[in-house]
């Protein structure tokens, strides 16, 4: 077949074992993974929130297990099979990323850090994903992606200066931490969301965590005062279920459809959106340079989807001239 026998535009499929997920398209996958975007960006709020009753080991076990639960049921009612041997490897690194080490280093971040102040460090994850997944996938997005992503990333480091006054808290070093394993778990998942759905992704790493989940409840709730508030308790239940569970599934989903490196870019718009909620929902107070840092960031996801979005037809073409 040649490129003039095809009138149709090539279908990217992955492959689950006899049956195979079909992508629906760059469009549907930048909205599933936007809407990820936006409820991670309530996460740190939310977290502020769960802070109020639970201390930071609690929190994040206890988030860990209702998500897990949730998880659990899903794939109980859906009757999925367990994933192949292959795959728990990759399983276990998403377990590691994003189930247990981002939670408990952010949550051990703000104890000493404000939503907004961490939020804007975090804003590094989409620059730091692209290059786990460069590395780990062999994906090589076009050099505009890249100016883009730089530029991107650099109007993260210029605000985070600005807001900081220059000077690194305690708690970076945890921020820091948690950019590393949480690109390291994003990268996995979506390379694995390419051969199983999404949401079964996030969910069998959640029920892989359970007992240790469990078992850091059962140690860290004795020795960590819990009071009760309408807060925490709201800000424990989006953490684990919105963020954790929903969040992660159309994360990955829109992962598989449109590649980790562009979906990751769309992340630049989190620290914005977790600003204008810590404004709302904890009163922090929002830096003047904020809505120009907005714009900017805002330029640059678009610089990085159109780039990536031109580097998949070009492999499109090329594939269709091979055959």
């Amino acid at each position: 077949m040649t490129a003039h026998d095809s009138a149709t535009e090539p279908t990217t499929i992955a492959v689950n074992g006899d049956r195979p997920l079909v992508r629906r398209g760059p469009g549907n996958g930048v909205v599933l993974a936007g809407l990820g975007v936006l409820a991670f960006s309530l996460t740190f709020p939310s977290t502020v929130w769960g802070l109020e009753s639970f201390g930071p080991w609690s929190l994040v076990a206890l988030r860990s297990v209702l998500a897990a639960l949730i998880a659990g049921c899903a794939l109980l009612a859906g009757r999925v099979p367990l994933p192949a041997r292959r795959h728990w490897a990759g399983l276990a690194v998403v377990a590691g990323g994003v189930v247990v080490g981002f939670p408990l280093l952010t949550s051990l971040a703000l104890q000493t850090s404000t939503s907004s102040h961490a939020a804007v460090v975090v804003g590094l994850l989409p620059l730091t994903t692209a290059l786990f997944s460069a590395l780990r996938t062999g994906s090589r997005p076009p050099r505009a992606f890249w100016v883009a992503a730089l530029a991107g990333a650099a109007v993260v480091i210029a605000f985070t200066v600005q807001q900081s006054g220059g000077r690194l808290s305690g708690g970076d070093l945890y921020l820091f931490g948690a950019l590393l394993v949480c690109a390291a778990g994003y990268t996995e998942g979506g390379r694995l969301a390419g051969v199983m759905p999404g949401w079964q992704v996030i969910g069998w790493a959640l029920v892989l965590c359970l007992p240790l989940a469990v078992a850091g409840a059962a140690v860290a709730l004795p020795f960590e005062p819990v009071r009760l508030t309408t807060h925490g308790v709201v800000g424990l239940v989006w953490v684990a279920a919105g963020s954790t569970f929903l969040g992660l599934y159309v994360w990955y989903r829109g992962m598989a459809e449109i590649g980790v490196p562009r979906a990751s870019q769309l992340q630049l718009a989190q620290p914005l959106l977790t600003l204008v909620w810590s404004f709302l929902a904890l009163g922090e107070e929002v830096s003047p340079a904020a809505p120009v840092a907005a714009v900017a960031v805002l330029v640059c996801i678009a610089v990085t989807q159109r780039a990536g979005s031109r580097g998949e037809r070009r492999r499109g073409a090329d594939v269709l001239v091979r055959s």
